[in-house]
This record gives structure tokens, sequence and C-alpha cells, in this order.
């Protein structure tokens, strides 16, 4: 008897506590003291960060179809800044819920996806014809695999690790390339540069790798005093990479065009010629 008034109240609080639904309504079931709970709506601070991830992403392709490649990449990388700040703030204030885990994804298609790809053919593989098609599809068919992949595995897959490059990483890739060289004039040999890195990105998305994810890095806690060490080692490699690559495109841009300017007004200057006149 007991048993059945406890049913009996579970159904009548969980019946009070569902809304009202309306048609179009996003309606999802949450856990409310051991009761499933109809809840309508969806969380607005989370999926407002995706909504910025996803407009990121489409302002790069905007900005690369309009040959502003340097925007594009900075996009891209804003899309990832905003893209890592959706999951943790959802999870702080625990406004976690499945229609977020799929917008969050269709985001990421978007902007590690659709974007990465054509922003590099945009820039470079363009004058590829049919190859620099073949070439952009690899990467965007490979990121969107990646994505299924990724979320058909949530709760099977050890979280320290994933399973094929992440589209993010793949994004960054893609996106340093076009970032660092977008000033440089157009060769065979940063067509082919440009052809490895996206084709190769593609591939590394749907291969079999572990890459650490870093999920169980706590850095809340005590380390050895020589970490602080291997921390600075890290931003010294990492200014010496900015530096160099500075000092390539300062070479390129400002020496090696003025010297090729001034060698070819030397070799197609006409000698000059004094006449006299015999008075």
């Amino acid at each position: 008897m007991t048993e059945e008034k406890n049913t009996v109240e579970k159904s009548e609080t969980r019946k009070a506590a569902d809304p009202e639904i309306e048609p179009g309504e996003v309606v999802e079931e949450e856990l409310v003291e051991g009761t499933k709970v109809r809840r309508k709506g969806i969380y607005l601070l989370p999926n407002a960060l995706t909504t910025a991830s996803l407009f990121s992403g489409f302002y790069a392709i905007v900005s690369a179809a309009n040959g502003v490649f340097d925007n594009a990449a900075i996009a891209i990388f804003v899309s990832m800044i905003l893209d890592g700040l959706d999951g943790r703030v959802a999870r702080m204030t625990n406004t976690q819920s499945k229609f977020g885990e799929e917008y969050d994804s269709l985001a990421d298609m978007v902007a590690f996806g659709v974007a990465p790809g054509l922003v590099a053919f945009f820039w470079s593989l363009n004058g590829l014809d049919k190859v620099g098609w073949v070439v952009t599809f690899i990467y965007v068919a490979g990121a969107a695999l990646r994505l299924a992949r990724f979320n058909t595995q949530i709760g099977s897959v050890d979280k320290k690790y994933f399973v094929g490059l992440p589209s993010p990483s793949a994004a960054a890739c893609v996106a340093g390339l076009v970032w660092c060289f977008h000033s440089f004039e157009p060769s065979s040999w940063l067509t082919l540069l440009t052809i490895i890195v996206v084709a190769g990105t593609g591939v590394l998305m749907v291969s079999n790798i572990l890459y650490r994810s870093f999920k169980d890095l706590d850095l809340r806690g005590r380390v050895p005093f020589a970490a602080i060490l291997l921390v600075v080692l890290v931003f010294v490699a990492c200014g010496g990479a900015c530096c160099c690559c500075w000092t390539i495109i300062f070479i390129q841009k400002f020496i090696f065009n003025r010297f090729s300017a001034y060698w070819t007004t030397i070799i197609h200057c006409q000698p000059f010629q004094r006449t006299f006149t015999m008075e």
C-alpha cells in the first residue's frame, strides 16, 4: 500500500512539474531528486557562447571569400577559444543539456570543418581546379566523420585520450598556416605545403592514433620545482618560433621584394647615352 502511494505521489509530482508543451518548443528530461522531470526551453549562456563560435566560423568564410585571409585565420582561433569556453561554462553553472551538445557539434562542423577548408581553398588551392576541390573535401569530410565518431564514442572511450586528431587542432594547423604565410606571393612550394597540411590533417582526424586530451591534468595540485623550469622553456620555445616566423616574413616582404625590384630595374635600365653637339 505504501509503495502504491509513493508511486502515485511521484507521478503527480511529475505531472505537476511537466510544463505545457507548445509546438516547436525544445523539451528535455532532467533528473530531479531521482525523478525524471521534463523541462522546456534552453540555457542561454552556454548556447550564446556556442552561437558566437558559430558566427566566428561564418565570419572566417566571408573574410576568405573577400580575400582578407589574416582576419579569416584569426576568426578561426577566436572560435576555438569560444568553443573551449561554452563547455566549461555549462559545467560550472550546471547548465549542461542534450540540446547544447548537439548544437555545439554542429557549430564545430562549421567553425572547424567547413571554415578552415574554404579558407585554405580561397587562399591557395583554388588555382588547382578539381584537385583543390578534392583536397578541400578530404578535410571537410574528415572533420565531419571525426565529430560523428566522437559523438558516438562518448562514455565508451577513455577520456584521457582522443581517437584521431581533434577538429579544433586540425583547424589550428590550417589557420596557422594561412596566418603565417598570407602575405607571401603565390608559389608552387607554398601550394604543395598547403596540400600536405590540409589533406594530412583531414586524414589524421579519421585515423586511430591516440592523442592525449589532458583532461586528467590537475593544475590545482602541487608539482616539483623543476616543473616551472619546463614551463619557462616552453614559453621560450614558443617565443623563438614566433620570432623566426616574423623574421622570415620580414626578409621576404621588405628585403627580398625590394632587392628583386632593384635588380629588375638595373637589368632593364637602358645605358645612358650622351650626345655632343659641335659648334
